[in-house]
């Protein structure tokens, strides 16, 4: 997989008037980073393919493969700024935080949670911010950034699409499922609208009850309630544009009748 083209090697070794003086043409940067962004996203899906499945993960298998390396020295060395739109920067962050989270797993593998990659516990380490969320175990635009810096002070100010907590993956049972295949700009709305639909379907996570108007709903929407809605109201008519109809046309027509209820959620790895 040819993650860098071959003009932008050329350009790092000779520089844009080395390239010059050899007679090269000079294509713009913003179309080279494009052609590498689609080669990147086709070798994450590829490996996504291989080795999830019903958003499930072969860790065993995949911690030999070095082609998770190459996509992560392909994300080390892009800076995200300068891809072609916010949807393509969004798809980049998803698919940068999802395939880090790979790695740690990965490199502490076997592991039953990603809690045990904490000091001192999920408690503890989230007070003391001594989580493997907190520590700097990603490298973007040759910059060393934590997991908790993708999620918290990129993805969902600068983005402000609660989508993201769809698509957003920590390696435990109770989170969505990874999807099979990386986010892509061109495609970011199908994608995050699919991954919505498919987390309120799984009951093991959200579940509703028409007759006693009660949603039992995921965690993840209590953690981050104000992303979704000023109130329970606003939550769980956000919540209804991913439900089956009847369900969500009872949402909409009395959403004050609904009460909310959060789900016990499984920290057990993913795979």
């Amino acid at each position: 997989m040819k993650i860098i083209s071959s003009i932008w090697v050329v350009m790092i070794h000779l520089g844009a008037s080395g390239c010059a003086a050899q007679g090269l043409k000079i294509e713009p940067v913003a179309a080279v980073v494009t052609s590498n962004e689609a080669d990147a996203n086709s070798l994450f899906t590829e490996i996504l393919q291989d080795y999830v499945k019903d958003g499930k993960v072969n860790y065993r298998a995949l911690r030999a493969d070095v082609r998770l390396d190459t996509y992560l020295a392909h994300l080390a060395a892009t800076n995200p700024d300068i891809l072609a739109d916010k949807q393509a920067q969004l798809a980049f962050w998803i698919n940068a935080y999802n395939a880090y989270t790979l790695k740690v797993i990965c490199d502490n593998y076997p592991v039953k949670s990603i809690n045990d990659l904490h000091t001192g516990g999920l408690i503890v380490g989230t007070t003391l911010k001594k989580t493997v969320w907190d520590r700097k175990l990603v490298t973007i635009n040759d910059q060393k950034i934590s997991l908790n810096y993708i999620e918290h002070e990129i993805i969902r100010p600068q983005f402000k699409d609660p989508r993201a907590h769809f698509a957003l993956v920590c390696a435990s049972k109770s989170c969505p499922p990874l999807r099979a295949e990386a986010f892509e700009g061109n495609k970011l709305d199908e994608q995050l609208d699919d991954q919505g639909r498919i987390f309120f379907s799984q009951s093991d996570k959200n579940y509703l009850e028409l007759d006693k108007k009660i949603a039992h709903l995921s965690k993840i929407l209590d953690w981050y309630a104000r992303d979704f809605g000023k109130n329970d109201e606003e939550v769980l008519l956000y919540v209804s544009r991913f439900l089956p109809a009847e369900l969500a046309a009872d949402i909409q027509a009395t959403p004050k009748k609904w009460k909310i209820k959060y789900t016990k959620y499984d920290w057990s790895l993913n795979e």
